[in-house]
């Protein structure tokens, strides 16, 4: 373990990341396709079949996705990730792709990481530290923990937009396996009228249909409720509330509702 940003680094565990199995990247590819053919038709329905197939396209065109040993279940609307990529921000990347899918739900991310490179904690802690430095908006109040590879920030920050900023930064290093944001945001003051600005940036924000969007403001957590068409317009909402001053946390209860199936058949069309 090695502690990062205001904390000298010190071995607790002297451990490093395993390094990758030489497996090949077709077979796998193979092995998850063939898996999926052995799912009884029977058991899916058409809609089922539709969302799983629109969800692979998504990924075999996302350039910031190795889709080759990346498997697709599909159910309800629910979407499973299963597989494995070689980087953290890869996995992330995948399950961004799904959810753009019209008819997706909600997603599942069992994707395994795999790394190719060996990186030691003391390697991805000084990165990580690198990285928070050179961001000015993330306070010298975050830390970084590294152990087997997996990032925990820790800390005080005023905004939560800084919380999700120190998140982002860090799961791009190479070598992370994954990151626990456990960073407190601690607004300064209350602020009046915080729902009527969340409205408000709701209505004026073109990625989001904020008709059917309700907002409550409970101390420092606004609560979001209803309806809307994709996931881009649930997490474009979840991102304008979290913007808003005096809140430190979003409860995102808003519900993907997508008829979908006419986007998918115009799809199969100009396919």
């Amino acid at each position: 373990m090695c502690r990062v940003r205001g904390h000298s680094c010190g071995w607790v565990s002297g451990t490093s990341l395993a390094p990758l199995a030489h497996d090949s990247s077709a077979d796998w590819h193979l092995a998850y396709r063939e898996k999926e053919a052995t799912v009884t038709t029977a058991t899916l329905t058409e809609a089922d079949v539709r969302v799983r197939d629109a969800v692979m396209r998504q990924l075999d065109w996302d350039p910031e996705v190795d889709a080759s040993a990346i498997g697709v279940a599909a159910r309800h609307g629910t979407v499973t990730l299963s597989g494995f990529v070689d980087t953290y921000a890869g996995k992330l990347a995948a399950e961004r792709a799904a959810k753009r899918v019209h008819g997706v739900r909600a997603v599942a991310n069992d994707v395994d990481v795999r790394l190719r490179l060996e990186r030691t904690d003391a390697d991805i802690a000084q990165d990580a530290a690198r990285a928070l430095e050179l961001h000015s908006t993330i306070p010298e109040t975050v830390q970084a923990i590294v152990h087997n590879g997996h990032v925990t920030l820790t800390g005080r920050v005023e905004w939560l937009y800084q919380k999700k900023g120190a998140g982002r930064v860090v799961r791009s290093i190479r070598g992370v396996r994954g990151v626990m944001n456990h960073i407190t945001v601690s607004p300064t003051a209350a602020v009046r009228d915080v729902r009527h600005r969340i409205v408000k940036a709701l209505h004026l924000n073109a990625d989001i249909d904020a008709r059917h969007i309700t907002v409550t403001v409970s101390g420092n957590t606004a609560t979001l409720t209803g309806t809307v068409g994709t996931w881009l317009q649930r997490d474009s909402a979840e991102h304008a509330a979290a913007n808003a001053p005096g809140i430190a946390h979003v409860d995102n209860r808003i519900v993907v509702q997508s008829f979908f199936e006419s986007k998918i058949d115009e799809w199969d069309e100009v396919c």
